[in-house]
Parts: structure tokens; C-alpha cells; sequence
């Protein structure tokens, strides 16, 4: 079984700063990629950065030069920078992964962190 729990959400001022972390635990033999979507009411889940395994990224381009996505391998997790937000960066936050065990790779989800841009 694997859980993905994340942290680091809240309420901050347009141009302030958040990170968010994810970190998986559970039955993991390796972590292909993790990535971080996000979804607004009555909106599709939208993906705002992925990182592989080997430090690949890549970016929605609405958080391109703002939002950075690391990873700490070691303690499975992944973390993303989130500098000069503005209010459409409003959304719960979801963390992903690609989990490989001992049969196969899965995709799970973390349980969300609100994220809330306002003056």
C-alpha cells in the first residue's frame, strides 16, 4: 500500500510565496516521476510540473519562470516552489506518482492541499 501525503498549503498574498512537499511512503520499489496537478471547481485537474526520476521537468505554461519542482530521491519526495503567485494560481493542489512495486507501475494521488491567492 502507498500514501502520498502532502503539506505546505495556505492562504498568501498575490506575489508571496509557498512550497509545497509530497512525500510517498509505503511498498515502493522505485519512483518513475511524481508531479503536481491542480483543480478549481468545476474544472478539470489540470498538471502544473512533473519531474522524472533523472531531474526531467517540464511546466504548464502558466507557471513557466515562477514555479520550480524538486526532489529529494532519497526521502521520496517532491517539492514545489511556487514565487510570485497570482489569484488564478487559486486551485487545491494535488500531488501525483508513478509507483513501481513488485508487479507493476500504478499511478496515486495525494488528498490535496488548498492553495489561496488573495489580497
Amino acid at each position: 500500500q502507498v500514501q502520498l501525503v502532502e503539506s505546505g498549503g495556505g492562504l498568501v498574498h498575490p506575489g508571496g510565496s509557498l512550497r509545497l512537499s509530497c512525500t510517498a511512503s509505503g511498498s515502493i520499489f522505485s519512483i518513475p516521476a511524481m508531479d503536481w496537478y491542480r483543480q478549481t471547481p468545476g474544472k478539470q485537474r489540470e498538471l502544473v510540473a512533473r519531474i522524472t526520476g533523472d531531474g526531467v521537468t517540464n511546466f504548464a505554461d502558466a507557471v513557466k519562470g515562477r514555479f520550480t519542482i524538486f526532489s529529494d530521491n532519497a526521502k521520496n519526495t517532491v517539492y514545489l516552489q511556487m514565487n510570485s503567485l497570482k489569484p488564478e494560481d487559486t486551485a487545491v493542489y494535488y500531488c501525483g506518482a508513478d509507483i513501481r512495486d513488485a508487479d507493476a507501475i500504478k499511478h496515486y494521488w495525494g488528498q490535496g492541499t488548498q492553495v489561496t491567492v488573495s489580497s
